[in-house]
């Protein structure tokens, strides 16, 4: 149209709008724009990598600077994931049975177990030299516990250990003074787990294993900083709802949703997301995964299990909350940056269209040769590279 307008309008020379249309060609040249999305995400996600935050897609490393509400879990995500038996009080067991006779039936079932409670059992087991036992019909209820069949010497027990939900399910009451037990240890932080054993007089309530998971000592903060971002912290466990709120006031969290199964845990993201948040979930057991598949940005520790690293869209390999600030901090600042190369890649357009086109020559002024063009989005290809490689150079704070 350019071309035919100074052919039809103008009394210059051919040469003259030859050259008008080939420079608006070259200065029309998009590759600047193309450039400035891609090459954003791609230094970003390489400097996440590089900080220990492994960033699946790009659609995940735009959402994150946007959420609004991040869900996180207790077990090995606020708390160090590295639970330690600090007592077992025996209630209805079988004559002889001692509290080591006890955790090693209980340890030698949770072996078949991925949970850290399970871990943290058998690692009590071991220091205390005691044997592992044989253990059959396993069976595992995700968020409330494990059974399975236990052989102790000539005895065979049906052993199952879990919270009392899961308790009560199997048509266990729990009398009021381990109720009492129970409250004592929540109040303290402590995770109580309940243990029956069922032989040929049915099933006993035979005792209450009490474990202790310390809060990760930079919880608190990063909690802090998170608010101070606008973003609102929620926590979802699947543990009961005293110990939850005690280990939700040490690390500053207001908002507790406990005693949740896996499937809860999603809903609950889904009803947040309802709302109208964009909702992240930080979460490292396959507790979490279907919450982690569930939110806008699922945030997978990467020390957890691998289902749970598979379901999220980020992976955090560095163990600590603060690797949560780190993804957040860097989609924030690739987002800024984007915008910066769209901003540098059409104001090169915006001013240089017109000049191509004979806009200074129309009053006189000099006519913008082709090369100079080519020079000129080179030159808005190179900025717009120049200015997301310094994302390389991206820290927290």
């Amino acid at each position: 149209m350019r071309l035919l307008a100074w052919l039809v309008f103008s009394a210059e020379p051919v040469t003259t709008p030859l050259t008008v249309f080939v420079a608006v060609l070259v200065m029309a040249c998009p590759c600047a724009m193309g450039l400035a999305t891609p090459m954003s995400i791609m230094v970003g996600t390489g400097r996440g990598a590089q900080l220990g935050v492994l960033i699946k897609n790009g659609a995940a490393l735009e959402q994150a600077g946007h959420i609004s509400v991040l869900a996180v879990d207790k077990t090995g995500t606020l708390t160090t994931g590295k639970p330690v038996l600090t007592g077992v009080t025996q209630l209805d067991c079988p004559a002889g049975m001692s509290p080591d006779s006890l955790l090693a039936m209980a340890a030698s079932l949770e072996a078949r177990s991925e949970h850290p409670l399970a871990h943290a059992l058998v690692s009590a087991a071991t220091e205390r030299g005691l044997s592992s036992l044989p253990v059959d019909d396993v069976q595992v209820a995700p968020g409330m516990g494990i059974s399975g069949r236990v052989t102790s010497g000539a005895a065979a027990f049906v052993l199952a250990v879990g919270n009392r939900a899961y308790m009560e399910e199997r048509g266990l009451s729990v009398p009021q003074a381990a109720q009492d037990s129970l409250a004592q240890l929540a109040e303290t932080g402590q995770t109580p787990l309940l243990l029956s054993l069922e032989d040929h007089d049915g099933p006993k309530l035979a005792g209450i294993l009490a474990l202790a998971d310390a809060l990760r000592p930079e919880s608190a903060s990063v909690v802090r900083t998170l608010r101070g971002m606008g973003v609102r912290v929620v926590m979802l466990t699947g543990d009961n709802e005293r110990t939850a709120k005690a280990v939700a006031r040490q690390a500053g969290v207001d908002e507790v949703a406990a005693g949740l199964l896996p499937a809860d845990k999603a809903a609950y993201v889904r009803r947040l997301q309802d709302e109208g948040h964009v909702v992240g979930m930080v979460g490292d057991g396959i507790n979490d995964a279907p919450a982690l598949a569930a939110a806008h940005v699922g945030m997978a520790v990467g020390t957890g299990v691998d289902v749970s690293a598979e379901a999220g869209d980020i992976v955090l390999m560095r163990d600590g909350m603060e690797a949560v600030l780190t993804a957040l901090a860097l989609s924030r600042a690739t987002m800024r940056n984007i915008r910066q190369n769209l901003f540098w890649a059409f104001g090169y357009n915006v001013l240089g269209l017109p000049v191509a086109a004979g806009l200074l020559h129309a009053f006189g002024g000099p006519m913008l040769s082709p090369m100079l063009a080519g020079t000129a989005m080179a030159l808005s290809s190179v900025s717009v590279v120049t200015n997301a490689l310094r994302l390389r150079f991206f820290n927290i704070r």
